[in-house]
């Protein structure tokens, strides 16, 4: 994949996640728009797609800086390797902030997923616990602003 794929894909997430955030705000677009019966949140989705924001806007400013970080573990490796430019001044600490914020809230949803796993046993539907409003709006704000610096370091 080429860093304008990887920044296409980033923004598509900040779009999904601004959207899931519109959408649990919003009671007469869930009825109306999406049938839904009661009001429901979807904040665990928002912190989800904010973070793969931040995932894909990371692995695009390494291949930028002609660095290829490909599975296994690749999402560690991406971000041990974005941590490096950080500790090397290259990139500011801030940003290394917001996307470890993203893995910890994301980190601990796929901690939910697992531990509900092994309280229930086999089943099919891996239903997620709703995170709260202001974790989400935080992760969709980290985001955002992760994005844009790093679209402006690739341009």
């Amino acid at each position: 994949m080429d860093l304008k794929l990887y920044l296409e894909r980033a923004e598509n997430e900040l779009i999904l996640a601004k959207a899931i955030f519109t959408l649990t705000q919003d009671e007469k677009l869930q009825k109306e728009t999406f049938e839904i019966k009661s009001p429901l949140t979807f904040y665990s989705a928002v912190i989800s797609h904010a973070y793969y924001c931040i995932f894909y806007s990371a692995k695009a400013y390494l291949l930028k800086k002609g660095i290829k970080v490909e599975a296994p573990e690749e999402h560690r490796k991406t971000y041990e390797e974005f941590k490096k430019l950080v500790l090397e001044g290259i990139i500011d600490v801030e940003l290394l902030k917001f996307y470890e914020q993203a893995m910890i809230r994301a980190e601990r949803l796929l901690g939910i997923i697992k531990a509900e796993k092994k309280k229930r046993g086999d089943f099919t539907y891996q239903i997620i616990p709703q995170a709260n409003q202001e974790p989400a709006k935080e992760s969709l704000d980290n985001a955002r602003e992760f994005f844009r610096h790093i679209y402006n370091l690739c341009e």
